[in-house]
């Protein structure tokens, strides 16, 4: 009974090892991975580029002081509607002491001399009246007296502009500070009780606020050396804002900068648009945007997967592996064109019934894959 037992044991292991053996000579026959096939087919492909930037008004307008002081009062505030003409700020002339003094010297000179006059033209009036003088003589002293009155007013007015910055507080006065076009107020960087310099031609002067239209914008961004040969006047971009999603702008490209700026070691060249504003949406200035412009655009044209290119070591031209049977497939160098970075058109090499490989993305069973083409080939 025990040798029975023995013998059906062994017989056990037996058979188990031709199994295991039987297995394992089936699952190494067969092959280690499949790969998937793609066929070309007909698109279009649109060559893009995508310059950052932002949106500004397409006219920013500076307002600045004609005479120095500090600001008294502040009228309006930021993002208020102006028209030209309209009291923005009233600024609080400071004079300088020296020269005030000599304003009202002028102004005590003129009473001086208009009292002499005025004395002369008494006399000679009467003198004249008696017939004692001629007719000429008296109309000589009377420009006199004239003159000096009108001395005496020139001088008056010349200390009220150096003590209060108008000779009479009108509505042109340098004092008040007003809006020169119409749009609206973007900022006002200075508060009351800020001093402030005069704009001539040795300073630009205190900036007291800045008005733009924002119904007037362009897109203002750049791009890259690589890409600006292929942009014309006049493309069309469609602009999208960060500020608002979903919703694209029409725009057409009206600068190309002549000269570029290296910026981290790229050349970068700017680029304008004028940007269509839609009365529903409210841009405001310096909004950061994206303009997205075709480079290249083809039609009805041969394309397959970029992922599906491969690349000679050597020569660095494109080919792919066709399928010349099953889970058979053979090098065949093509001729590609333009790509959108997921399609690239097939100049020459592919039709449309071919079928091409996909590579696995796992790189140790391609690995394997080509040394056992590479033995079949041997």
């Amino acid at each position: 009974m025990k040798k029975i037992l023995k013998w059906v044991g062994l017989a056990v292991l037996v058979l188990g090892a031709l199994w295991a053996a039987t297995f394992f000579i089936k699952s190494n026959s067969k092959s280690t991975i499949e790969y998937e096939t793609h066929k070309p087919f007909i698109s279009s492909i649109e060559k893009k580029t995508v310059a950052t930037g932002k949106v500004i008004p397409e006219d920013e307008i500076e307002i600045k002081p004609q005479i120095s002081g500090i600001i008294d009062k502040i009228y309006l505030e930021e993002g208020v509607q102006v028209k030209a003409g309209d009291l923005i700020a009233v600024i609080k002339v400071v004079p300088n002491e020296q020269s005030l003094n000599q304003a009202a010297g002028r102004v005590r000179n003129a009473e001086l001399a208009l009292n002499n006059a005025k004395i002369e033209y008494d006399r000679n009036k009467a003198l004249f009246e008696k017939g004692v003088i001629s007719s000429q003589d008296f109309n000589n002293q009377q420009l006199t007296y004239d003159q000096a009155q009108q001395e005496l007013k020139n001088s008056r007015a010349d200390y009220q502009i150096i003590r209060r910055g108008s000779a009479g507080g009108s509505s042109s006065a340098n004092t008040n500070i007003r809006a020169t076009v119409t749009g609206t107020i973007l900022e006002i960087p200075v508060e009351e009780g800020d001093q402030v310099i005069q704009s001539n031609n040795f300073n630009d002067g205190t900036t007291i606020a800045s008005i733009a239209d924002l119904g007037k914008m362009i897109f203002e961004g750049k791009v890259d050396e690589g890409e600006v040969g292929k942009l014309e006047l006049g493309m069309p971009l469609k602009i999208s804002l960060g500020a608002i999603e979903d919703k694209e702008f029409d725009a057409n490209l009206k600068f190309i900068a002549p000269k570029g700026i290296e910026e981290s070691g790229a050349v970068q060249f700017k680029i304008e648009g004028d940007v269509a504003i839609e009365d529903d949406f409210l841009i405001r200035a310096g909004y950061s945007a994206n303009a997205s412009l075709t480079l290249e655009k083809k039609d009805s044209i041969l394309v397959i997967p970029e992922a599906l290119l491969q690349f000679d070591k050597e020569t660095d031209k494109p080919y792919v592996e066709v399928s010349t049977g099953e889970q058979q497939f053979e090098r065949r160098d093509i001729e590609i064109g333009i790509s959108d970075g997921i399609n690239v058109e097939i100049v020459s090499g592919l039709e449309e019934a071919d079928e091409v490989k996909q590579w696995n993305k796992t790189e140790p069973i391609k690995k394997g894959l080509d040394e056992e083409n590479s033995d079949e080939d041997a």
